[in-house]
C-alpha cells in the first residue's frame, strides 16, 4: 500500500499555497493532503501562545486519511514551524506547557503511524522570546532524530547570506533571531544550521527560498520537490 502524505503549512500560512507541492507529489505517485488550514487558523498562536488548535486541525486531517485510505501510516511534510509542531506531534509527552491547554487533549503519540517526516526550512532552535517556550519543549524532549523507528528528513535552503548592508538586513535579523548569528547562509527565513537536526538526514538546497516569490525557488517549486520527494517512503510493509 502506498502511504499517504500530509503537509503542514508554515507560520501564519494557510493551505492554498502548497496546491502546486501537493500536485507535484500526486504526479510522482505520492498520495498528498494539505492540512486544511487558514491564516486566521493560527492568530490563536500568535505571541508564543499554545500551537494546540494547530495540532488538532493536523491530527483530524491524519485521521481521516488514514480511514479513507485504509492505511497504518502516514509521511508527514511540515514546511518551517509545520516542522517543529509535527515534532511535538511525533510524541509520547503532553505539550502541557501553556496554561489555556489545561483539561485538553495534549498527547497524540504520532510515532507509532509516522513512517518518514521531511522538514522544509523549519528553524529547529530560535532565540526569538516569542517561540522559546514551543520550541525549547521540542529541543528539551525530543532533540535531535529523537525516535528510531521515525525517518527524519530536514531539508535547508542555501540561497542568501546574511549581513549588515540594507537589501540583507533582514535576512541578517531573522538569522540571528533564530541561531545568534546574523552571518551565515540560509533560505531568506532560516539558516541552514538550524534547520538540519542532528542524526537526521540533514539535506541542502542551493538557491532554494524559504516562501514563494516570483521567479525564484523555494520548498515548493516542482523541481525542488522532485529532489526531497526522493527521501519520502512509498510503501507500507
Amino acid at each position: 500500500m502506498i502511504i499517504p502524505t500530509i503537509i503542514l503549512p508554515g507560520y501564519l500560512a494557510g493551505a492554498k499555497p502548497y496546491q502546486e507541492m501537493a500536485s507535484s507529489l500526486q504526479e510522482m505517485g505520492f498520495p498528498a493532503v494539505i492540512v486544511p488550514l487558514q491564516r486566521r487558523d493560527w492568530f490563536p498562536t500568535v505571541g508564543g501562545r499554545s500551537m494546540l488548535p494547530i495540532l488538532q486541525k493536523l491530527d483530524q486531517t491524519v485521521q481521516q486519511v488514514m480511514a479513507e485510505t485504509k492505511s497504518d501510516r502516514v509521511n508527514l511534510v511540515g514546511h518551517s514551524a509545520g516542522g517543529w509542531v509535527s515534532r511535538i506531534y511525533l510524541g509520547e509527552i503532553p505539550y502541557d506547557v501553556h496554561a489555556a491547554n489545561a483539561g485538553q487533549v495534549c498527547l497524540w503519540k504520532a510515532r507509532t503511524f509516522v513512517h518518514t517526516l521531511i522538514t522544509l526550512g523549519t528553524p529547529h532552535v530560535s532565540q526569538e522570546r516569542w517561540t522559546k517556550r514551543n520550541l525549547d519543549f521540542v529541543k528539551n524532549n525530543y532533540p535531535g532524530a529523537f525516535y528510531e523507528g521515525v525517518r527524519y528528513v530536514c531539508v535547508a535552503g542555501k540561497a542568501s547570506y546574511g549581513d549588515r548592508t540594507w537589501q540583507n538586513w533582514l535576512t541578517y535579523s531573522s538569522y540571528e533571531l533564530t541561531c545568534g548569528q546574523g552571518n551565515c547562509w540560509g533560505d531568506g527565513i532560516t539558516p541552514v544550521e538550524s534547520a538540519h537536526l542532528v542524526g537526521a538526514e540533514n539535506i541542502t538546497l542551493e538557491n532554494v527560498w524559504h516562501s514563494p516569490r516570483p521567479q525564484k525557488l523555494w520548498y515548493g517549486t516542482p523541481d525542488v520537490v522532485r529532489t526531497w520527494a526522493t527521501y519520502l517512503s512509498g510503501n507500507s510493509k
